[in-house]
């Protein structure tokens, strides 16, 4: 999907093969040893075509190669979650500037590492929707509650499942714009077969949105979605309170996350494996109780950061110059 997203935007793209290390068995660990080797190579190679006066990383174990190919390259990291992940805290030694999202996430960093609070960085067409002009874009009842659910660009099958279950009962309530993921897509047209004619409408189902994202978050009044870094970012923005769902096999990241978000006013925490029970409760308590939705998403946009992009690009561009500098 990364490839795609970097195509579309126009930006040019060169595959490096990696594969992790962490919780991986012992029979897959000399197979994928040997790609980050492979990697390696083929990263030495684009930065050598390439020539960058300053390299970026936001993480994932195909970093770790590209990080070790660009020997003597000022190299910046900004991390999307508030803890950072092994590939991270590896390429973190070897950066000269690590940029976090929130002040939280300097306990994860040594005391003499240079770090920049950034805040978390979205999209900007992100914005162009209003709250009317994002109902009117997804065919929306511009008076009715709407939720907007949805576990990332893949989708989340306990979440698609566990609200599936309680699809009636909850459209009875309120609209749903439910983003599934390809995975689980074809099983839409069964869902919606099964709803009354007068509870169909109110059943807004994609298997994914681009640039009509900015369009749902802007009409929801509410988030059902797991917890994964851009929550950090996009709920703030749209001043949006959520129910989060930390995916249970992502190590920590999204559980801390979570915790984050609640900490602060702006989010509720569900476990995923008793989602199924939990969640029509807890939807129906936040829609039945305004005042605490109301303050859940004043708290979330007391968090939003919307020059982020610009300074993480004003960071990044300070190094490569000071490169440039050097070289006179």
């Amino acid at each position: 999907m990364e490839v795609s997203l970097v195509r579309r935007a126009g930006i040019p793209f060169a595959a490096v093969p990696a594969a992790g290390l962490h919780g991986v068995g012992w029979r897959a660990l000399p197979g994928n040893l040997m790609r980050l080797l492979r990697g390696f190579f083929a990263a030495r190679s684009e930065v050598r075509r390439f020539r960058p006066d300053a390299m970026f990383f936001t993480g994932g174990y195909v970093a770790v190669p590209v990080a070790l190919a660009g020997v003597g390259v000022p190299k910046a990291i900004f991390v999307p979650d508030i803890e950072p992940g092994l590939a991270v805290r590896f390429i973190s030694r070897l950066a000269s500037l690590v940029m976090v999202p929130s002040e939280r996430s300097r306990a994860f960093y040594p005391k003499n590492k240079e770090i920049v609070v950034t805040g978390y960085p979205v999209r900007s067409e992100l914005r162009e929707h209003s709250r009317e002009g994002g109902r009117a874009v997804l065919g929306l009842d511009p008076d009715r509650t709407v939720v907007l659910v949805f576990g990332g660009s893949r989708g989340a099958r306990s979440i698609n499942q566990a609200l599936w279950k309680i699809l009636p009962a909850l459209l009875e309530r309120c609209q749903i714009v439910h983003i599934t993921g390809e995975l689980d897509w074809p099983v839409v047209d069964q869902v919606r077969g099964e709803l009354s004619a007068e509870l169909a409408p109110a059943y807004r189902a994609f298997a994914y949105l681009h640039d009509e994202m900015g369009a749902a978050l802007a009409a929801a009044d509410l988030a059902v979605a797991r917890a994964g870094a851009s929550t950090m970012g996009e709920f703030p923005l749209f001043g949006l309170p959520a129910i989060l769902v930390p995916y249970p096999h992502a190590w920590r990241y999204q559980k801390v996350n979570a915790e984050y978000l609640v900490s602060q006013g702006a989010a509720i925490d569900l476990v995923d494996e008793t989602l199924d029970q939990t969640l029509l409760p807890t939807v129906l308590s936040l829609l039945d109780d305004r005042k605490r939705l109301q303050a859940m998403a004043v708290a979330a946009r007391q968090l939003a950061v919307p020059d982020a992009a610009a300074s993480i690009a004003a960071e990044l561009l300070a190094l490569a110059q000071e490169k440039d500098g050097l070289h006179g």
